[in-house]
């Protein structure tokens, strides 16, 4: 992997994570000393000569009127207001209105950003957004108290508690904090149920698993990547190596992005490298300069070019959505199931002073063709919904030519058949391949959206092993 950036400062990690308490972390931190013209305000040009980024010309009406607001509340609101909360409240208001993934970083939300970087932090284990006021449901991390509790990416949380929840903005993780072993009844309203319904969820400390891989029976692998943490490109190589290990030759691939929110953006163009030899992966754009960052592949081929498709859903956004649109570009993977979350912004946490920090979007990001997949998401190449399929074996009084009496009997194959005919080469069975993991015939049962991914990689090998 080649990293071809534009900074005029260290880079530590990008995040492209939409919420604090989902995904562990990874925070670039900058700061913009160059020189902007400024621009007029209102009309009247209050400064056109060449500005410090932190010194911009400000809107002298604008700025009034909030210093008249703010003497008003001091002076007729019920109750007697600090200062200082007024003004933390006015920087809150002001960010959460830009965007629904920029937010202000208080004390305790800073400590518990740096936190997570860890990979291990208290909560309900989802990601969530901003949709229509209320806080929408992206996906849930595995294993969380969330996944357990049966709530789904695409779920509105309308109520917490008795408290409903009305005209959310910004960084709504925060409400859904509290301490491990707490409670909290979430209200939620789900596409396709005629009624709001109540769960109940424990927090705990949430652990954050980023990969599981196993055979899905012999010569074909799945690996499942919950979320993008720091490790999570090692992981899949090392996933990729005792894989091939078990299956020789590993003959498809099957990759789980489904209800990934994203994650470490480094991790995720490691990923892509595991599968590409050459090109572009990503590449972010912003307006402050080092705000604009290329990723390039390396020549290294761990993956030997397997066979890949890749499973992708209205859960899998960010980081998920780099991988799943970068090897689409390459036409390296087959992406198969709906649309994705369409999260294609990077956030950067701007610390202000050493308890305080804002998170801010500075930059898109764009796949190698130039697709800006903010708002419009991963269009799958096979669109295939989710779904239960119910199994019905062959009739016990189906009757076959051999089940005929007095039925002729020949050879499996003609020893005489012309040479110019192409005959179809029956597969040695592989010695070395270990029993499947799970019977094949439950995949299609619990997940009809794996076992379409499974018969597409049997159908790439079936064309390769046909005379040409």
């Amino acid at each position: 992997m080649k990293l071809r950036p534009r900074l005029p400062f260290a880079v530590a990690a990008l995040c492209l994570c939409a919420a604090l308490s989902a995904t562990a972390l990874s925070t670039t931190l900058w700061a913009a000393d160059n020189p902007v013209d400024g621009p007029a305000a209102n009309g009247r040009t209050v400064n056109t000569g060449a500005v410090d980024a932190g010194n911009l010309p400000l809107p002298l009406d604008e700025v009034r009127i909030f210093t008249q607001v703010l003497n008003q509340i001091r002076r007729a609101y019920v109750e007697p207001i600090d200062d200082k909360t007024l003004l933390e409240n006015a920087i809150k208001g002001m960010i959460a209105g830009i965007d629904p993934h920029s937010s202000y970083l208080a004390s305790n939300d800073y400590s518990e950003l740096q936190e997570t970087t860890t990979g291990e932090f208290g909560g309900l284990g989802v990601e969530v957004g901003i949709e229509k006021g209320f806080i929408k449901i992206i996906a849930p991390i595995d294993d969380s108290p969330a996944a357990r509790a049966g709530i789904k990416a695409g779920d509105l949380i309308i109520k917490l508690d008795d408290t409903p929840i009305s005209d959310a903005t910004g960084d709504t993780s925060e409400l859904l904090r509290g301490a491990p072993g707490s409670s909290v009844t979430l209200t939620i309203l789900r596409e396709g149920v005629a009624a709001p319904f109540s769960i109940n969820v424990t927090r705990e400390i949430i652990k954050t698993r980023s990969l599981r891989y196993r055979s899905l029976e012999p010569g074909y692998g799945y690996i499942r990547i919950a979320q993008f943490s720091a490790n999570t490109g090692d992981e899949v190589l090392s996933a990729l190596t005792k894989l091939q290990a078990e299956n020789r030759p590993l003959k498809g691939l099957v990759m789980d992005l489904r209800n990934n929110p994203g994650g470490v953006l480094q991790s995720a163009v490691k990923v892509v490298d595991a599968f590409i030899t050459e090109g572009l992966i990503v590449y972010t754009k912003g307006r402050v300069e080092g705000a604009d960052m290329r990723f390039d592949a390396s020549a290294d081929d761990p993956s030997h070019g397997v066979p890949l498709v890749v499973l992708i859903d209205g859960g899998s956004a960010s980081a998920s959505e780099i991988v799943a649109g970068a090897l689409q570009d390459h036409h390296r993977a087959i992406l198969l199931g709906t649309k994705s979350f369409g999260k294609g912004s990077v956030q950067t946490v701007l610390p202000l002073t050493n308890d305080r920090a804002i998170k801010l979007t500075t930059a898109l990001y764009y796949t190698p063709s130039g697709r800006s997949i903010q708002a419009r998401g991963i269009e799958p190449d096979i669109v295939v919904t989710r779904g239960q399929v119910t199994r019905f074996p062959d009739s016990p009084t189906a009757y076959r030519e051999a089940d005929l009496s007095r039925h002729l009997e020949t050879a499996s194959t003609d020893a005489n058949a012309p040479t110019n005919t192409p005959t179809r080469a029956t597969p040695a069975p592989t010695p070395n391949a270990r029993p499947a993991a799970i019977d094949p015939k439950d995949i299609l049962v619990d997940d009809y959206q794996l076992n379409e991914a499974v018969n597409v990689l049997k159908g790439l090998n079936v064309l390769q092993t046909l005379p040409r």
